[in-house]
């Protein structure tokens, strides 16, 4: 299968909360969350501002200028390097283009992903902002290996809950949702940039439970799933629901949920079989006609 890797450009860093789907209003709170990157450059935090309501434009440069802007928190410092500046920004329905200095450039490692990924998710809340494009001398940035960052957007930074994260990976997925009448499987590809303390398989299957990134493909996994645990050994990676998987959900095959979490994990690690397990018991029938006692493999036959 072609790899149109949508790069979800996502390429993000990865440091930040799992379950951003993206902001376009104010939050329930009451403004606007400006996010910053901790002064040991690890991780990031966010401050709540009022911005004045104006136009994409507008509002673009009252959150560049409160990026700009020293936080109150003394533990927090703003993403943008006195010597980065911002030399134009352009809209393009959905998109929003920043041109950079060349200073830029000099920012490497976790501390540009960083600085990226609070930039990028400042901006996602300007009404119609879906995307985020970084430019320097009319070039899109590039990753360590040469290539295009491309568009961002939120909700493609993970982080992990409770830990200050060292470093960030970054991971090339295919992962498998439904296709519109629900009897088939159809892949996303994904790059993700997450923190080292969160493990490949786990980072897979909650994405799959967040749902598609994309328009063209649905959820399989009910809403109220949560993953209770996930290990990998001997081939097998085995994972532990609890019993909102079992629910009804979504309008699709009953074999759809199991094979999007299956395919997912065979497809982007090194385990050959997945074993379910629903709080830790395998003596159980999911829907009526999928025994849990024993591991799955790939299915190949229901990717469309």
């Amino acid at each position: 299968m072609k790899k149109w890797t949508l790069i979800l450009l996502l390429t993000g860093m990865l440091c930040l909360l799992a379950g951003c789907s993206q902001q376009t209003a104010e939050e329930e709170e009451g403004g606007y969350q400006i996010w910053y990157i901790s002064q040991n450059d690890t991780s990031l935090g966010y401050e709540r501002k009022e911005v004045a309501e104006g136009t994409a434009e507008e509002m673009t440069e009252s959150f560049l200028e409160l990026l700009r802007t020293p936080p109150s928190d003394e533990g927090l410092k703003s993403p943008f390097p006195e010597s980065v500046k911002v030399e134009g920004i352009q809209l393009e329905q959905n998109q929003l283009y920043l041109d950079l200095s060349m200073e830029y450039l000099e920012l490497v490692g976790t501390y540009e992903v960083l600085c990226r990924a609070a930039i990028v998710k400042t901006l996602s809340q300007v009404p119609g902002v879906e995307y985020v494009g970084f430019r320097v001398a009319d070039q899109p940035i590039l990753n360590a290996d040469g290539s295009a960052v491309g568009l961002m957007t939120a909700d493609q930074f993970i982080e992990s809950a409770g830990e200050r994260p060292a470093t960030y990976q970054t991971a090339e997925l295919t992962l498998y949702y439904a296709n519109e009448t629900g009897d088939k499987l159809v892949p996303m590809y994904v790059t993700l940039e997450y923190d080292s303390n969160i493990t490949l398989e786990k980072l897979i299957v909650e994405q799959l439970i967040a749902g598609p990134p994309f328009e063209g493909a649905y959820p399989t996994v009910p809403a109220e799933t949560k993953l209770v645990s996930i290990a990998s050994r001997d081939g097998i990676c085995y994972v532990n629901l609890n019993e909102g998987f079992l629910e009804s959900g979504y309008n699709v095959a009953e074999s759809i949920p199991v094979y999007s979490i299956v395919n997912s994990l065979v497809e982007n690690t090194s385990s050959q079989k997945v074993q379910f397990s629903i709080n830790g018991e395998t003596n159980m029938v999911y829907r009526e006609g999928i025994s849990f006692n024993t591991p799955f493999e790939m299915n190949e036959d229901l990717i469309e």
